[in-house]
């Protein structure tokens, strides 16, 4: 019986240390947060100074042992960001530039937090700056996610979709990711895009600088930047929509687009039948 005991003890205390250890990190981390919040005058007075703390307690949550507690510090470390990116007076001064650096932890910790990867593509492709970087962290998501673990998986295609074509002018990895993401919208409940993906997709593989498949990537990416309220964002995917030779509409709340003049567009020589995307509302 007191052998028993003995060998209980010894199973037991190594899962004792582990969980000791990783809540006395969290504590560590939350302590170091309430640090900052006690003194959120420097985010005010030296915003640069704030901004390199927060590099370096962002690079001690990269190397910390979870110890199984992934998904509870990446939803906690998504939180923190929420917080970075919502402080609009201090992010006009420091830039996004710390927003890879949020998503990296987020991503490695929960790759199938489906809801972060629209904040991904908004804040490291368009408010950082870094398109490649966002693309590399939406990776994640695609290796880790799939319809059958979450119906609305497709977006992150759609999402890279969209930054390859508009900010990389990456076409052939755009029209795989739409491709790949008609593949997995089929099957769910909204598998009424399906067509929406795979035009796309055939409209850039004839036509590489299709006017009508820009305009509606950049009226997503509007959509997208109002749902957030990221102004500087709106006004760019405005004057890219301008410039296309588009107008934004709303209608019964859905955000559209109207051509100011008629333009000539390739049709599709493979599928004569199909349906032709047409300006206005997105589906």
């Amino acid at each position: 019986m007191v052998r028993r005991h003995k060998e209980w003890g010894r199973k037991w205390l190594p899962t004792t240390a582990k969980v000791a250890i990783a809540v006395a990190a969290l504590v560590g981390v939350i302590q170091m947060q309430r640090t900052q919040l006690a003194r959120p005058s420097m985010w005010v007075t030296n915003p640069k100074v704030a901004e390199e703390q927060e590099a370096t307690r962002l690079r001690f949550l990269q190397k910390l042992p979870t110890f199984g507690f992934n998904n509870l510090l990446a939803d906690w470390v998504f939180l923190n960001f929420l917080q970075y990116d919502g402080d609009m007076d201090v992010r006009r001064q420091t830039g996004y530039g710390l927003s890879p650096a949020y998503f990296d932890i987020i991503t490695r910790l929960d790759p199938r937090f489906l809801g972060i990867y629209l904040f991904l593509s908004g804040s490291v492709s368009y408010q950082a700056g870094q398109p490649e970087a966002a693309i590399q962290l939406m990776k994640r998501g695609t290796e880790a996610l799939s319809p059958k673990i979450n119906p609305l998986s497709f977006q992150i295609w759609r999402l890279m979709g969209i930054d390859q074509l508009i900010l990389l002018g990456d076409i052939p990895g755009s029209i795989h990711s739409h491709e790949m993401a008609a593949q997995w919208v089929q099957g769910t409940p909204y598998q009424k895009l399906t067509p929406v993906f795979q035009q796309a997709a055939d409209f850039l593989r004839t036509d590489p600088n299709s006017v009508l498949v820009r305009l509606q990537a950049w009226t997503d990416v509007y959509a997208q930047a109002l749902a957030f309220k990221d102004q500087d964002t709106q006004a760019r995917a405005k004057r890219e929509i301008a410039a296309l030779g588009g107008e934004l509409v709303e209608k019964e709340g859905r955000i559209g687009f109207v051509l100011k003049e008629p333009i000539q567009q390739k049709t599709l020589p493979t599928k004569p039948t199909a349906p032709q995307p047409k300006s206005g509302d997105p589906e």
